[in-house]
């Protein structure tokens, strides 16, 4: 069981790192298929295991940003419950900056000395 303060800490901590890692779950998403908005956030919390939940402005606003970064792309596609939706997809320059941020952030956990200190740390809370 975890301590009170500890689990306060926890999710003080979480909360400032998930926001972080919205955008690569978003990408993530937008790389392995073309999603329109309102659909995004239940997908994200699947392929995220739900450990994220986003809501509608969250998702709208980064989908904004990421365009006018020049890393995601847009078209509209008819849609048989109403008006035509508009669908998101990862660019090129958008897969490029994907793979580079999971080789440089994401693949570091996969190297064997830095795996070991990680379940050592676990071993060690598990003892």
């Amino acid at each position: 069981m975890i301590d009170k303060n500890v689990k306060e800490l926890l999710e003080k901590w979480e909360e400032v790192y998930k926001r972080g890692l919205l955008s690569f779950w978003l990408l993530l998403l937008l790389h392995e298929r073309a999603a329109y908005p309102r659909e995004i956030g239940a997908a994200v919390a699947e392929i995220s295991q739900g450990t994220i939940c986003v809501d509608d402005n969250s998702i709208y606003r980064a989908l904004s940003r990421f365009e006018d970064m020049g890393i995601v792309g847009s078209e509209f596609q008819e849609s048989d419950l109403g008006p035509p939706r508009k669908y998101y997809h990862l660019n090129r320059k958008g897969l490029a900056l994907l793979s580079e941020f999971i080789q440089r952030n994401i693949l570091i956990f996969e190297n064997p000395p830095v795996n070991e200190r990680i379940q050592s740390v676990v071993c060690d809370v598990d003892d």
